[in-house]
């Protein structure tokens, strides 16, 4: 009786742990998996110049939990520093700003661990770069010596490092992504309604089977599972019917769609008293959307297209899944099921037989994907858990930075991409009036980059005519024109000064998209973010 009694009782509800409770909305948006990324990631800043975008920056990310986090930092905390940043107080007058920021910053998360430098260690970055561990990601800020920069390239490219390069000053900053080589992301979180793949126009034998059954005699159905039948059954009905009629073909243009439509807004009966007709309602809405032939996604064309120039990035999981899809695709036309089928007016026992053959045919789909993939060299250590997320994700599968490999038969320059995003920003700002489109940010990036290995003491190098002699050097003819001459004015009145309020809001801009590489989830920007503080605009450039 014991036994019974125990067997018939609820099983105890677990409340959420402390860190569930800490970390309750981030969770909700990456997930544990994410958080684990979050928290295994150690991450470094450079922090030069004013400094506040950069401890701005790094507030944004231990607030959320990273792992541990360092700062390099040489520079001694002044009056100045006091008036621009939250991180520092009286009390550290005189002292490291690097240690000052390390132990203010550490009070937000306990869970979080924090080291400076220079210190009786390290006193260089190079022994710092050389004595650590690998970095999972390294920000560094404006204006920095063109020799430390060297130095966080030439890690960067050893350790595939992403570097993320911050500027801010008076009232524009900027942030600058270094990716080291592809950077792909599977989890990129798309609208829900844009992951609805019904695959009506290729049904499955299941599928097909399950919806004739119930539709055999839909003129004869009772008015309750007449006005029950999901309308993914109904349209699939319709269709087999309008392909009869029309020499085997399914409905392509919109008039054709609209055909269709109109067809199953007829079927549906007018006095129904068992709760309507509502399921031939969606099925009339849906006709549009989910009648289509399925297509290759233009971002995961441009991964089937990926020219790698490094082999091993070639025989990473993330490649031989994408080639094992590849492979799929090419055999059946389609990409694997995502096995996700919407809300809908039906019973919930024909509602959960249908769920359940969308659902055995997804997890055939990832098998056969599965397989291809643990077929090719060194698959044999694929994680059936990625491939199951690729398939669900195929259709949304974002390339970040495919430039940067062998995607372009000619390597070209950093300082000819300038040029060639130049002339296309400049050419469209010729029309920006006549359009009514926002004028290019540009030459904002252009006036800061050209104080980007300056520093504060060396007050002529803020002067407007010698950030107009540097841009000169770098994009021949830039500086004739006249948002970049305001632009460089505007950054020779801030002197490289930082306002707080500036800094806080590129901190957090940088923080969030920091967290989408360490996470690799949801779709970083590509690969400049420029922010107008005057004109209240942001815009990302490819540069």
């Amino acid at each position: 009786m014991t036994e019974i009694i125990m067997s018939q009782t609820p099983p105890i509800l677990h409340r959420p742990s402390e860190k569930e409770r800490k970390y309750d909305r981030q969770l909700r948006l990456w997930a544990a998996s994410g958080q684990a990324a979050l928290e295994s990631a150690n991450i470094l800043l450079v922090n030069s110049g004013a400094g506040t975008v950069g401890a701005e920056t790094l507030k944004n990310l231990v607030l959320p939990g990273i792992g541990r986090f360092a700062i390099y930092d040489e520079t001694q905390v002044s009056e100045a520093d006091l008036g621009v940043n939250f991180f520092l107080d009286e009390a550290s007058l005189g002292k490291s700003r690097s240690k000052s920021l390390t132990e203010l910053i550490l009070e937000l998360n306990p869970d979080v661990q924090g080291t400076w430098y220079p210190n009786e260690e390290l006193k260089t970055l190079d022994s710092l770069l050389a004595a650590s561990p690998v970095f999972t990601i390294i920000l560094y800020t404006h204006p920095i010596s063109p020799e430390q920069l060297a130095s966080l390239e030439a890690y960067g490219q050893k350790h595939k490092t992403p570097l993320v390069a911050i500027h801010s000053a008076g009232f524009y900053s900027y942030f600058q992504v270094n990716l080291r080589g592809a950077f792909p992301i599977v989890d990129t979180h798309p609208d829900e309604t844009a992951t609805t793949d019904l695959r009506l126009l290729g049904p499955w034998p299941e599928l097909v089977s399950f919806a004739d059954e119930l539709t055999k005699d839909i003129d004869g159905l009772d008015n309750f599972e007449h006005g029950h039948l999901p309308y993914v059954v109904i349209l699939l009905h319709y269709l087999k019917e309008w392909k009869v009629a029309h020499d085997g073909k399914y409905p392509a243009t919109f008039k054709e769609k609209t055909e269709l439509r109109k067809i199953v807004q007829a079927a549906a009966r007018t006095n129904n008293p068992e709760g309507g007709e509502e399921n031939f309602e969606e099925a009339a809405a849906a006709v549009v959307k989910t009648v289509v032939v399925p297509s290759l996604p233009s971002g995961l064309k441009e991964v089937f297209e990926y020219e790698h120039t490094d082999p091993v990035e070639q025989r990473s999981g993330f490649w031989l899944i994408a080639d094992a899809v590849k492979q799929f695709y090419e055999k059946h036309q389609c990409l694997p099921l995502p096995g996700k089928l919407p809300d809908m007016k039906a019973e919930s026992k024909v509602y959960i037989q249908l769920q359940s053959i969308y659902k055995a045919k997804a997890r055939k789909d990832a098998a056969e994907v599965l397989q291809i993939a643990q077929a090719a060299p060194g698959g044999d250590l694929i994680d059936p858990a990625e491939v199951d997320l690729f398939c669900k994700n195929a259709a949304f599968v974002k390339l970040i930075n495919a430039t940067s490999g062998a995607a372009t038969a000619v390597k070209i320059s950093k300082a000819d991409r300038l040029k060639s995003a130049a002339d296309r920003e400049f050419a469209a700002d010729e029309t920006a009036a006549l359009s009514l489109s926002p004028f290019s940010l540009l030459p904002i990036y252009l006036a800061l980059q050209a104080t980007a290995h300056v520093g504060e003491s060396s007050a002529s190098s803020f002067d407007a005519d010698s950030i107009l002699a540097s841009i000169a050097a770098q994009v021949p003819g830039a500086e004739k024109q006249e948002r970049v001459i305001q632009a460089a004015q505007e950054v020779a009145r801030a002197q490289g000064g930082e306002l707080h309020n500036v800094a806080a809001l590129m901190g957090g801009i940088v923080a969030q998209e920091t967290i989408k590489i360490v996470t690799k989830q949801y779709i970083p920007a590509d690969n400049t973010c420029v922010y107008d503080g005057i004109g209240g605009r942001v815009q990302v450039l490819r540069l």
